[in-house]
């Protein structure tokens, strides 16, 4: 079997393409959909288990794959990674900035080490995997960018420090959107609202128990699969794209809309998209069938 895209084969041929978090995911199925489409994909994370499984998936489908280890939050790290990156593949055509983490904890009790360690990952770690890859690649060549946020447009209770981080991966997209246009980089973010991916499994305790009734808030009634946020993702990365700068799509089946008083009936004729043919379902979905 092989990556089932709506994008013709050859879209992302001859170009290097960095997608961060790329060992697990959304990042690992975005990697798989952007190898099928051509491109060298440059997985980076901290895990390189997870990095060399995710590689050799993609070599074994036929696709052109490397790793590179690296800690995100650290600018240094970033810095030489991206001088790697640029002596060994030449120019970096897409960056897709999607590692992140968090954990579940009412604001009252996240300690400044908590918060402050999330926003390095989820905030200044893409702030730094971006700037480096303009500074060292784009300010040349042009390129696209598309970073990772959340559903966090009405505050993001139980994960406040998350919220606040993707909020200003926001205001950082927009941001660098203006001012990296003129060099023909354009920079927009997707905004995944509850999605079955392989995170959902780092859960335990009430976050786990919530898990598999997240559904009956969104007004679909179904969760959204890793495919149809690569899907998003790779429209924002090819020229179909060149004049969409400082967006940020949401991917939420329309959770983050409405409010809780309004009632949601039965849904039906919203068939997933289920283009990435490794996919595997969480165990935490798979407890309750």
């Amino acid at each position: 079997m092989s990556y089932s895209s709506i994008f013709k084969p050859d879209l992302f041929r001859n170009q290097t393409i960095v997608v961060t978090g790329g060992g697990s995911g959304i990042g690992r199925c975005t990697a798989h959909e952007l190898a099928s489409l051509g491109a060298h994909v440059v997985l980076v994370g901290r895990q390189p288990e997870k990095l060399e499984d995710t590689c050799a998936e993609i070599i074994e489908d036929g696709g052109r794959a490397s790793w590179q280890r690296c800690d995100i939050r650290e600018e240094i790290s970033v810095r030489q990674l991206v001088t790697t990156l640029v002596q060994e593949h030449g120019a970096i055509h897409g960056l897709v900035n999607n590692a992140g983490g968090q954990f579940p904890s009412p604001l009252a009790a996240i300690s400044q080490k908590g918060f402050e360690t999330v926003m390095r990952t989820n905030l200044v770690g893409g702030f730094l995997v971006a700037r480096e890859v303009f500074n060292q690649s784009m300010c040349k060549t042009g390129g696209r960018i598309v970073n990772m946020l959340a559903d966090m447009w009405g505050g993001m209770p139980g994960m406040g420090h998350s919220g606040a981080a993707r909020a200003g991966m926001d205001n950082f997209t927009k941001t660098a959107a203006f001012e990296w246009a003129h060099a023909g980089v354009t920079v927009n973010a997707v905004a995944p609202g509850w999605i079955a991916s392989s995170g959902m499994d780092t859960y335990d305790g009430a976050m786990k128990a919530i898990i598999p009734r997240l559904k009956d808030g969104v007004p679909l009634k179904r969760l959204g699969t890793e495919a149809e946020v690569a899907a998003a993702i790779i429209f924002l990365l090819s020229p179909a794209a060149a004049f969409i700068n400082g967006a940020s799509l949401r991917i939420d089946g329309g959770a983050s809309l409405g409010n809780a008083v309004w009632p949601l009936p039965a849904a039906k004729n919203n068939a997933p998209f289920d283009g990435f043919h490794r996919a595997v379902t969480p165990d935490v979905l798979k407890e309750g069938d």
